[in-house]
């Protein structure tokens, strides 16, 4: 016996060495290059390294078990996400929890037999509570944090509930609770799963959720329970542009005809109309721009929100329940032509801006050609009076230079006149004073001359 035995204990042991050295000699390995190699702890991070490693996990799935009930309420952060945070902090002082740290983003408390979880996104924050399901379906929920005492932190976007229960033939009766007409079924990626909900609220103001599980675990129940939670929330923020864009559309109506008869008035339009024809076009350009910017960010978080929505439909799938729609087909009934409707009004706030640009643009150079034309004639009118002035001038200067050169004159004759007795024969006083006029006149003239030069230098 001991010699049998022996060598199968020496193949099983050369086994376990065959199967283990791999492992060992990885493992030597690593020992030997971690000697030589800094680790990456020691490597310089960057600054938003610790949060783009941390955000993957900044919301957790969470998992759910079969018979729970999940409330679900979405308000917007109009006063900001401390209201929020504040709200939340209440809650966790009144079941003596932990308060949350201030930069946290997802936080979640035990709350009798269920929990309560935070969450802060963007615009919105939203609190979900899940607890044993009722015995009827819609039933009453006796202890839940949003009862009479709790304060909402902002407007109310969403509220759904999504009951979950075991796909029973009597749960399935179920189904006919809902509205036909507008109830949707999913089947889900099991084959046998069902998730439904037609959309509209229950006497509590909820969109109402029926998740009908076939043995899914907890993960898969509880991702399906977040999918429908996020389609309900990101389906109704989606639509909150439509209603901007369908009164931004009237008002670009009434602004494209304004356009239209300003553009016809621009053809016949004289210099003094054209400027007020200019000031209008400004005008109506401002206001254009200021709905553009009001509405830039409703737009863009609905083109987002929507993307979200298609990502949850595609991640539900497409297999309906035989007779009826799936979710994804009736949201989109109604969500993608809305977010076409968000982005046919972006399209033409852009060309009604272009156009006025372009309209103020020609009136502009219209009003810059005749203000130049004006400027022309103003000009060449100063100049005119300008040569009048100088002729003027020079015509006075002359008549001065006679003027002056007369009273010269007549002091240097009384001056010849007060020593004509040593005047030698046959000068004159007369003579002299005849003989001085080309020298007085010369000289005055010369002077003036010089005189207008000089101004003329530092005028220049």
């Amino acid at each position: 016996m001991t010699k049998s035995a022996s060598p199968k204990a020496g193949s099983r042991k050369a086994v376990s060495r065959k199967i283990a050295s791999p492992q060992a000699e990885l493992r030597s390995a690593l020992e030997r290059s971690s000697a030589g190699t800094a680790r990456v702890t020691e490597f310089p991070r960057h600054p938003e390294h610790a949060f783009v490693v941390g955000e993957i996990h900044s919301r957790p799935l969470p998992e759910f078990e079969s018979n729970r009930v999940v409330l679900h309420f979405a308000f917007m952060s109009e006063g900001g996400k401390s209201v929020a945070s504040a709200v939340f902090a209440q809650l966790c002082r009144m079941r003596g929890e932990t308060v949350p740290a201030a930069e946290m983003r997802y936080h979640a408390i035990p709350w009798g037999r269920g929990r309560l979880q935070w969450e802060s996104h963007s615009e919105f924050s939203a609190f979900t509570f899940d607890a044993p399901a009722p015995r009827s379906f819609l039933g009453d929920l006796h202890d839940h944090p949003f009862a009479a005492g709790f304060a909402p932190p902002g407007s109310l976007i969403s509220a759904t509930r999504v009951e979950i229960r075991a796909n029973t033939p009597a749960n399935r009766k179920l189904l006919d609770k809902f509205d036909p007409e507008s109830l949707a079924v999913n089947r889900l990626s099991d084959g046998k799963s069902l998730l439904a909900t037609d959309f509209r609220q229950d006497p509590n103001g909820m969109t109402v959720y029926l998740l009908l599980e076939s043995g899914l675990g907890s993960a898969q129940i509880g991702a399906y329970a977040k999918m429908a939670l996020e389609l309900e929330t990101y389906r109704t923020l989606a639509m909150l542009g439509l209603p901007l864009a369908r009164s931004l559309s009237q008002k670009l109506s009434h602004m494209e005809v304004d356009l239209s008869r300003l553009t016809r008035d621009t053809k016949d339009a004289t210099a003094d109309e054209s400027a007020e024809l200019l000031a209008k076009i400004n005008a109506l350009a401002a206001e254009l721009e200021s709905d553009a910017a009001a509405s830039l960010f409703r737009f863009g978080a609905s083109r987002a929100y929507g993307g979200i929505v298609q990502d949850r439909i595609k991640a539900l799938g497409n297999d309906a329940l035989a007779g009826k729609v799936t979710l994804g087909g009736y949201i989109n009934r109604s969500l993608p032509p809305a977010l076409r409707t968000c982005a046919s009004v972006e399209d033409r706030q852009a060309n009604l801006s272009r156009k006025l640009a372009r309209v103020a643009n020609l009136l502009r150079a219209k009003v810059d050609i005749e203000i130049e034309s004006q400027n022309r004639n103003l000009l060449s009118s100063m100049n005119k009076r300008t040569q009048l002035q100088l002729r003027l001038q020079q015509t006075v200067e002359g008549l001065s230079v006679a003027a002056v050169s007369y009273y010269v004159v007549g002091l240097f004759y009384y001056l010849a006149q007060a020593f004509e007795k040593f005047l030698p024969a046959p000068l004159t006083p007369k003579m002299l004073a005849g003989f001085f006029v080309p020298v007085a006149v010369l000289s005055i003239w010369l002077v003036v001359r010089r005189i207008r030069n000089h101004h003329s230098e530092s005028a220049g």
